[in-house]
């Protein structure tokens, strides 16, 4: 490999903001904050979203979805329920 072309790839910690949850991964990221973690001083990058509080992951999303189609069924239940004619 040439040499002072390849961006320096190093351990960082990712911080989810909303959950608090950090971990170690290896990026070339550059950041001007640093954490202190297990003894050692690791560059920091603040995650808005990760895998620890996206709806995707976390389940989240399938409990609207299923929300949803509980609203749309009493709705159509409900229409139907008032028309129908007595034998």
């Amino acid at each position: 490999m040439k040499e002072g072309i390849h961006p320096e790839y190093r351990e960082v910690v990712f911080l989810d903001q909303q959950t608090g949850n950090s971990f170690i991964s290896r990026s070339t990221l550059h950041t001007r904050d640093t954490i202190e973690k297990d003894g050692k001083t690791y560059p920091l990058f603040k995650c808005d979203v990760t895998s620890e509080s996206h709806p995707f992951y976390t389940g989240a999303q399938t409990r609207i979805v299923e929300t949803g189609r509980v609203e749309q069924f009493r709705a159509r239940f409900a229409r139907t329920a008032g028309t129908r004619k007595s034998s």
